[in-house]
């Protein structure tokens, strides 16, 4: 059971940006990290720098980190002093920025800072143990996974598993070199898409058993279970059939079949090879006449580690409200995804009970989650 979360995104927490997805808002604005001449990137999605204490300051991830463990605690009503608390962080580039700002800017970096730890332990300083995993963009669904691997083996009374990432000069430097510049942002399955662009942002969730305390309270959702892959196909580009073996090891984990998912939160990354190979293995697994699909990133751009967790919380927030959010910048659906039940143009109103949350990541490390409603 998820009896706790909280998000941080460009666009705000959980409500303010599923929100915004609603309202087909982007939070896209022009690049504050780096010289975008230099980088060759000029928008992105950031979030606005007001947590640095004085100018010296590195700008962490693990600042938004400890914010989102620490709300997700609190919302889920744990008392660490009584019971066994483990994390798992998913990232794709650590402290990375840090270490930048550390060499470039003689920004003050304490090494202690450079892993995860440090920052949930300023939280929760009672964890029992905290474990971070580098998957690329898939890793908050992996730490997902990892989570109820711990809860099932009895590890831990309450596990929490978290994503965050900031973006990089090193990253964006990469993305502009691959012909990103001139994207105004992100236009996932677009026939005129531009490319990804970086995002950045925290998200965690708690996972327990149902029933385990007397004091616990309602689930916001129920994991039914996570599909894990490493097809090893490409160093960057995606297999459809890893991505397919991934998405039935998920139905397979969870107990569920094609027909009995309601909704799809896509990877949607809006690169000229993701968005037809994740179209295509979505094909082969639904059928035409399948789920509705829809995607986050044109809204909060590629958040990189925490990109699952974030779709996550937007697909509970969906069930829960009934209203399934628009794929935000997308206006003409590549051939590739015609097929689709593409959610565009306008939220759609909908109840779906049982949820689909796909992420991928460069040398096929491939998540997928399946989710489900709980009962009002």
């Amino acid at each position: 059971m998820i009896t706790g979360s909280s998000m941080l995104s460009c666009l705000g927490d959980l409500d303010e940006t599923y929100r915004a997805l609603l309202a087909g808002r982007s939070g896209v604005a022009p690049l504050r990290v780096g010289d975008p001449q230099k980088l060759g990137v000029r928008n992105a999605y950031g979030i606005e720098d007001r947590g640095a204490a004085h100018s010296a300051a590195p700008r962490l991830a693990g600042r938004w980190l400890a914010r989102c463990v620490l709300d997700a605690l609190r919302q889920a009503r744990i008392d660490p002093a009584g019971r066994r608390v483990a994390v798992v962080v998913g990232t794709g580039l650590r402290e990375l920025h840090g270490v930048e700002q550390w060499y470039a800017d003689g920004a003050e970096l304490r090494l202690a800072e450079l892993h995860f730890g440090t920052a949930v332990r300023s939280v929760l300083p009672q964890a029992t143990e905290i474990h971070t995993l580098t998957n690329a963009c898939a890793a908050s669904g992996y730490a997902l996974a990892l989570a109820a691997d711990l809860l099932e083996l009895g590890e831990a009374d309450a596990v929490v598993a978290a994503g965050c990432d900031t973006m990089t000069e090193s990253m964006l430097a990469m993305i502009g070199r691959v012909g990103t510049s001139t994207a105004d942002m992100v236009r996932p399955f677009d026939e005129f898409r531009g490319g990804v662009l970086l995002g950045e942002g925290a998200a965690a969730v708690v996972l327990e058993r149902a029933g385990s305390r007397p004091d616990q309270p309602a689930a916001q959702g129920v994991l039914r279970g996570v599909g894990v892959g490493c097809d090893a196909y490409h160093e960057t580009a995606p297999d459809r059939a890893g991505i397919v073996a991934t998405m039935r090891d998920a139905h397979s984990r969870a107990g569920v079949t094609p027909e009995g998912v309601d909704l799809v939160l896509a990877h949607g990354t809006a690169t000229a090879l993701n968005d037809p190979t994740e179209a295509a293995a979505l094909l082969e697994v639904f059928g035409t006449g399948g789920p509705p699909v829809t995607a986050i990133k044109g809204a909060i751009g590629h958040t990189s580690g925490g990109a699952a967790l974030m779709s996550l919380l937007v697909a509970l927030a969906a069930m829960r409200r009934g209203e399934v959010p628009p794929v935000v910048g997308l206006r003409a659906p590549i051939a590739a995804a015609e097929k689709l039940d593409l959610v565009y143009g306008q939220p759609r109103p909908a109840r779906p009970r049982v949820a689909q949350v796909n992420a991928f990541g460069f040398g096929g490390v491939n998540a997928v989650a399946i989710v489900e409603a709980v009962d009002d």
